[in-house]
């Protein structure tokens, strides 16, 4: 049975699959300090506040809106020091078993980040936890928070299964996870996600835009606030003005749209920057969680990580959403378009599977995406992306609509002596020869444990 904290807080509007994660930590009498890791606007507070309700107390403490907090931190690092002076500010108490603390924009005060590490020697019955939207860059200059003393959780937009929870669609849910290719849904039941994976590829999975078309089932509101959000975002390359140019973040940001379905080149970049300056531009995006490497790996044994070649890599957006505002989308003529005529936006499709992988990853792991690719005169080959699926290499193609080639999959499956692939698409459950048809709105099946969709 599968529990969410979230079904007993009155008022709590989407549920997230992190909670479960959160939970575990808070009941784990071994746990460490908690950093909640992931990029801006992607639901960490919300998250956090949700699990603050399930204690006795709750202190939240915004260091960037606090900034007159940080010389508690300046002047001692001794929590028992910090929670009674934490504890007078907020008039609230700090108890452990009892109290909920969080410190939240962690980034803001290093002296807070390295605080954690004492929290968990001096007072680990506390139940602390750290979040922020560029974390990666404050923890990059820090020497050490102490190894062994701080747990994290990785948190992403929402993924498909959670815009349907957020619609309301639970049924569906249900429906998806007892399907396979021996039973297949029903018609009616595919349609219906099929159309659903349409309007989620435009919303996409940041929290303001889905609650905005959940509640309203307007698209065009929805859009808006995605405009908003991309202006938001690119406000926030001020930050990283001492790493990288604000304009050369702006231009790799826009290039890992415009290169999305093919390996990503430095030299197609609109910037007179050099490559090591434009490869330093695209670290930082990677860092802040706004941007994910898809790496070339081999896919000669497991695991995929040990046979990669770092300088053949594709990138995705983080969030699908925004990925197909920056690239201009026609939206009614998406809308309105075939399933053959999907096929021809195929690297959509990919967006789409790539964040779908890494947000069903498990939340306590830094989730890694592997393709393949074969260039040679006359014989060029690629797999989209290639999942290990306990000790076996499995490669997933993938398709907007519900027709194509599959060449590439054959001679891979071939090379390596495969018995199966994965074909990733709009079509229902089912497998013919050595493929088995996954649909689009079934992606986290290829990351759930104990299931095994290539059985018989």
């Amino acid at each position: 049975m599968t529990f969410y904290i979230t079904s007993d807080f009155l008022g709590c509007f989407m549920k997230r699959t992190i909670e479960r994660a959160l939970l575990r930590w808070k009941q784990d009498t071994e746990r460490k300090a908690l950093l909640v890791r992931g990029a801006r606007q992607v639901g960490k507070t919300y998250s956090i506040r949700v699990m603050g309700k399930t204690f006795k107390h709750f202190v939240e403490v915004n260091l960037e809106e606090h900034p007159d907090i940080h010389v508690f931190f300046r002047d001692s690092l001794n929590p028992f020091r910090l929670c009674e002076k934490l504890a007078a500010y907020f008039s609230t108490p700090i108890v452990a078993g009892e109290t909920l603390l969080f410190f939240d924009e962690i980034q803001a005060c290093p002296e807070a980040l390295s605080s954690l590490r004492f929290f968990h020697e001096k007072m680990p019955d506390l139940h602390i936890v750290g979040a922020g939207s560029l974390l990666e860059l404050a923890l990059s200059e820090l020497p050490s928070l102490g190894v062994g003393r701080i747990t994290s959780l990785f948190m992403y937009p929402f993924t498909f299964e959670e815009y349907l929870w957020a619609r309301g669609e639970t049924a569906l849910n249900d429906l998806i996870e007892k399907a396979d290719a021996k039973h297949p849904l029903d018609a009616p039941f595919h349609s219906r996600l099929v159309d659903h994976v349409r309007i989620y590829q435009l919303v996409g999975g940041m929290p303001a835009a889905v609650k905005c078309y959940s509640e309203k089932r307007d698209l065009s509101a929805s859009l808006k606030i995605l405009d908003d959000l991309i202006t938001t975002l690119q406000d926030d390359f001020a930050k990283y003005k001492k790493r990288s140019p604000i304009g050369r973040l702006g231009e790799v940001f826009r290039a890992v749209v415009l290169q999305s379905g093919g390996k990503f080149k430095y030299t197609r970049v609109n910037c007179a920057s050099s490559s090591q300056a434009l490869k330093d531009a695209l670290q930082l995006l990677v860092k802040a969680g706004l941007a994910h490497r898809v790496v070339h790996t081999h896919a000669r044994g497991i695991p995929l990580g040990a046979q990669v070649d770092e300088k053949k890599f594709k990138v995705i957006l983080f969030d699908i959403g925004i990925h197909q505002r920056l690239l201009g989308l026609d939206v009614p003529s998406y809308l309105t378009a075939t399933d053959l005529e999907l096929v021809h936006k195929g690297s959509l499709a990919e967006v789409f599977t790539g964040l779908e992988l890494i947000g069903n990853h498990p939340a306590h792991m830094r989730p890694a995406l592997y393709y393949w690719h074969r260039e040679t005169r006359g014989s060029n080959a690629e797999i989209d992306y290639v999942i290990q699926q306990g000790a076996t290499i499995m490669p997933v193609e993938v398709k907007a609509g519900t027709k194509g080639q599959m060449q590439s999959m054959s001679l891979f499956m071939d090379e390596r002596g495969l018995k199966k692939g994965i074909r990733v698409s709009l079509e229902n459950f089912g497998e013919y020869d050595r493929v088995q048809t996954v649909p689009l709105y079934a992606i986290r099946h290829l990351l759930r444990t104990g299931r095994n969709l290539m059985a018989g």
